[in-house]
């Protein structure tokens, strides 16, 4: 049986992101399903997949310098080949130049032969030319320098060195390349917080507790979490912090009808089931059949019996729930650039044009879920973003033209260390170590 290689799995899943424009994620556990793949192995494959994208345009940079054909005439393969040799040569201490190297020519042979003398030459000529090759912060424009240090697209730099300020962005954007821990949800339905540890420490990780909400633990050294027996026996949730207090922020009871507009893959619905310790009923809805399936097997798997999920478009409007709803929850389609620790290609694939498109959708679906709210019933509005335009200008808007609603306090419902003297709450990954997320909430009053 041939030994997996995994810098070539690497090069498979940057080339299909690329190519393909498909999530990191979904892209990483495609090539990995149902491989014998060692978890150290599988850890160095995600390792470089995530350090080639989170720092891409700084090792561009690194490439156009030291190559004598243009970007855009390099093969993708062979162009991420010099980009995982290089990402392991300047950021992963423990990977021995030579090593790295020689992996990458050895791979290039089997690849695309004719480059192989180009990927050494070049990759030689960086470990020759390294100490001259580094940014002057001093002579660059500050948005271009923090650009490529940080790898983030200049127009985007440009807005958020606007919008916040130097200080900030830097901090941002420093964050955003750094790899959070994977963040669990206890199922209460099915055991206690303390026992989940025992349990998941006995299965060999590494475990704490999060820093915001009760049911959270953060895992340290997860690879294959979904084959853990545990997980199969719906023990816990994989779901982010942030994730985790907007269902906290709805507030939903036991015998509460709950609609959930935009729900796959179903974290905040199970969560909210959990909340309702598994009594009344949630209407879960989702644009995409195959999304809807993902509802169908977490509620499953976690035991949770109140869950109707059904394929549906939030931007239409069902006559048949108006004012139906106890809680209504809109986390709504946005940008997605409060998480770009976990999906660094989002950074790419953005533009200014699709945040200002955006926002009039989530606004669109915002107005469809006021309408089926009861009268004292209360609205959520929820995003994975840090852009004002989807957060509080939305907010904003909605509330300008929807005078049966008032904006209400979210604070009583969030943990003292995230109290402010806002209603709202907006959170960013620098300060919060948490994802960047928006939360509002709505009371209908007449």
């Amino acid at each position: 049986m041939e030994k997996i290689n995994a810098r070539r799995i690497a090069l498979d899943v940057l080339v299909d992101i690329e190519k393909n424009n498909a999530f990191s994620n979904i892209a990483l556990q495609r090539a990995l399903k149902n491989k014998e793949i060692e978890d150290r192995d599988r850890r160095f494959v995600t390792e470089l997949v995530y350090g080639v994208i989170e720092n891409k345009i700084y090792l561009d940079y690194i490439i156009n310098i030291l190559s004598k054909i243009k970007m855009n005439k390099i093969k993708l393969e062979v162009l991420n080949i010099l980009r995982i040799a290089l990402y392991q040569i300047i950021f992963l201490d423990r990977i021995p130049s030579a090593a790295a190297v020689n992996e990458s020519v050895k791979l290039v042979k089997k690849i695309e032969f004719g480059a192989t003398g180009y990927v050494n030459g070049l990759l030689r000529s960086y470990l020759r030319r390294m100490d001259e090759l580094t940014l002057d912060k001093e002579h660059m424009d500050i948005a271009e320098y923090l650009s490529i240090r940080y790898s983030h697209p200049k127009w985007l730099v440009d807005k958020w060195l606007q919008d916040f300020g130097e200080v900030f962005t830097e901090g941002l954007l420093k964050e955003n390349n750094e790899t959070p821990p994977l963040t669990v949800r206890t199922n209460t339905l099915k055991t206690s917080k303390s026992a989940l540890m025992k349990e998941l420490i006995a299965e060999g990780l590494e475990v704490e507790a999060g820093k915001y909400t009760q049911e959270a633990l953060h895992i340290g050294n997860a690879a294959s979490i979904e084959k853990l027996k545990s997980f199969q026996q719906g023990l816990f949730q994989i779901q982010d912090e942030s994730s985790m207090l907007v269902s906290h922020v709805v507030n939903p009871r036991p015998g509460d009808f709950v609609a959930d507009l935009c729900a796959a893959p179903g974290g905040k619905t199970t969560h909210m089931a959990q909340l309702m310790e598994n009594k009344g009923k949630i209407s879960a809805w989702d644009i995409h059949a195959h999304k809807v399936k993902l509802i169908n097997e977490a509620a499953r798997r976690l035991g949770i019996t109140i869950v109707d999920a059904r394929c549906f478009d939030a931007k239409e409007l069902d006559e048949t729930f108006l004012e139906k709803a106890d809680k209504v929850l809109v986390d709504a389609p946005c940008s997605g650039l409060g998480i770009i620790r976990k999906k660094p290609e989002i950074k790419y694939n953005k533009s200014l044009e699709e945040i200002e498109g955006i926002a009039e959708l989530q606004l669109d679906i915002l107005k469809n879920g006021a309408k089926y709210v009861k009268k004292g019933g209360y609205l959520v509005y929820s995003t994975c973003t840090i852009e004002k335009q989807e957060n509080v200008g939305v907010m904003k808007r909605f509330l300008e033209g929807n005078q049966d609603f008032e904006l209400a306090d979210i604070n009583e419902t969030l943990p003292e260390n995230l109290r402010t003297e806002q209603k709202y709450l907006q959170l960013y990954p620098h300060i919060h170590g948490i994802d960047g997320f928006f939360i509002c909430k709505f009371r209908r009053v007449r």
